[in-house]
């Protein structure tokens, strides 16, 4: 058996698509997050790594089945050789959830403002929850949303929410557009791990793809994530950086280097242009398995640097690892 190695997962990373047998194919669970909203997904485990491809004809990528096992051919060749993974609610793992599926701002790498999806009640979180807990699967619950009226409109309803999720005794983990003193509020509500997201730490990658309302500013996401380590502490607190908006290396290294020195763990995402930006993002590319390696490489060495470590974070995206080479 062929077995999923970090060099392997790069290239499948750096397709971020897959065609799959349709035999295989999980009951569809569309993607209700970010980028990849709208989308149908598969987990696909092996070697003790996990990844998650976006389902695409388009995809030089083929899943069939093999045996009680599913392998991964490209070009006639075998690439890999694994499991496809149960998703408990978004990834494995975590009943990861979407509270409002809509969005004032309008990121262009980002399908959810213009999709004017569902905000979820605390009535439809708790039925999810509940579920989970049916089936065995409540281990740890994460938490995302977009914004539907304000961030600190957001806030309070996260917090409301995760106030009522707490008896549960599982790790919360939270990611969400910061407000003011939203950190501590959290915090106090029951959240374990806070996510707020730079995306990107080029100043003019950031006003040209970042649109939104006065407050979106990369200056105020900087100074809650600060804020958030003083509250939640090092190792968990954590931010998200696309790779592939047109940013240098150099450029993800300094952000790198600047978010760890305070206590911050970076994620390096792969950028997924939506089909509907395609225009906007027209000089975005996804980065290729070398650059990948590269950067996560150059990610881990600056975080044992600083005392960091990923494999302290118990929920979210660094929990699950399966979009990402985690570092």
């Amino acid at each position: 058996m062929t077995l999923m190695n970090e060099k392997k997962k790069a290239e499948l990373l750096s397709l971020g698509k897959i065609d799959v047998e349709p035999s295989l194919l999980p009951p569809p669970r569309m993607s209700t997050a970010g980028p990849g909203m709208g989308t149908q997904n598969i987990f696909f485990s092996s070697g003790g790594l996990r990844v998650r491809l976006e389902v695409s004809k388009e995809s030089p990528l083929r899943m069939v089945r093999k045996n009680d096992h599913a392998v991964i051919i490209r070009d006639g060749r075998e690439i890999v050789e694994g499991v496809i993974e149960e998703v408990v609610a978004h990834c494995p793992g975590q009943v990861y959830i979407t509270i409002s599926e809509r969005c004032i701002y309008d990121c262009q790498f980002c399908s959810v403002p213009g999709s004017k999806g569902k905000v979820k009640t605390l009535e439809d979180i708790l039925a999810i929850v509940e579920d989970a807990k049916k089936r065995g699967h409540l281990e740890v619950i994460s938490l995302t949303s977009g914004i539907e009226v304000s961030p600190e409109d957001e806030i309070d309803r996260v917090v409301e929410i995760v106030t009522t999720l707490a008896h549960y005794g599982v790790p919360i983990g939270v990611a969400v557009h910061p407000a003011e003193g939203s950190s501590k509020r959290l915090k106090e509500a029951g959240v374990t791990e806070i996510k707020y997201s730079v995306e990107t730490m080029d100043p003019d990658i950031f006003d040209r793809i970042c649109r939104g309302h006065k407050g979106h500013t990369l200056e105020f996401i900087l100074e809650s994530l600060q804020d958030a380590v003083e509250v939640f502490g090092r190792n968990h607190v954590s931010s998200n950086i696309i790779i592939g908006l047109g940013e240098t290396d150099e450029c993800v290294k300094k952000s790198v280097e600047y978010l760890a020195k305070r206590g911050i763990i970076p994620v390096l995402r792969p950028i997924s242009i939506p089909s509907g930006r395609r225009e906007s993002l027209k000089g975005a590319v996804r980065p290729s398995p070398e650059r990948l390696l590269k950067l996560t490489r150059m990610t881990r060495r600056i975080l044992k640097k600083y005392g960091l470590s990923a494999g302290e974070s118990r929920t979210m995206c660094l929990a699950c690892t399966g979009c990402d080479l985690t570092p």
